[in-house]
């Protein structure tokens, strides 16, 4: 994998280096040869009401790009969460090739089970989300898994049911709907 760190207005501290050269490791670990270019990009950005920093991710992946844009104060947890998120999306993007590619006669064989919830935060930009379901727990969902709904129609608060199963980094939505009336 091709790696280029950016620095705009400001000089990349050794352990930024050393964090993003973590995270590209761990990357190569679970997507050889998948992810084929990543270019890190921090910025000062002391404009922005968000915070002094910008860390945006862009990988290239066959057929695809992924980006992924964090902002605040904080450089290092910025790239912790933009790499936790990059590796969701590709996750996601490996998901939906395997999917294609096998028969569809398996479906929901997976699931763990089903619960009710409110959508607790919600990425826009990164198309996913996490449900906190009745019994606390933290469900991550991708707005491929949302069924009669888009993630526009979503707002954090609101009541939803969604399928759950085991997922490498913790519970994960299969599908989420609006509660039926």
């Amino acid at each position: 994998m091709e790696l280029k760190i950016e620095a705009k207005n400001l000089d990349i501290r050794k352990s930024w280096q050393d964090k993003i050269e973590d995270e590209r490791s761990k990357l190569i670990r679970h997507y050889a040869n998948f992810v084929l270019h990543l270019r890190v990009t921090i910025e000062a950005t002391p404009g922005y009401k968000e915070g002094g920093h910008e860390v945006r991710l862009v990988a290239s992946v066959p057929n695809d790009t992924v980006v992924v844009k964090r902002w605040g104060e904080k450089v290092r947890p910025l790239l912790v969460e933009a790499f936790d998120v990059l590796g969701l999306q590709l996750k996601e993007i490996v998901r939906k090739k395997q999917k294609h590619k096998s028969s569809r006669s398996n479906h929901g064989a997976n699931i763990d089970t089903t619960a009710a919830g409110r959508v607790r935060k919600i990425f826009l930009d990164e198309a996913y989300g996490f449900i906190v379901t009745d019994d606390n727990r933290e469900v991550f969902f991708h707005a491929g898994a949302l069924k009669d709904l888009s993630m526009e129609d979503l707002s954090e608060g609101d009541s939803v049911v969604c399928a759950i199963t085991e997922g490498e980094r913790g519970p994960q939505a299969i599908w989420v709907k609006a509660p039926t009336p």
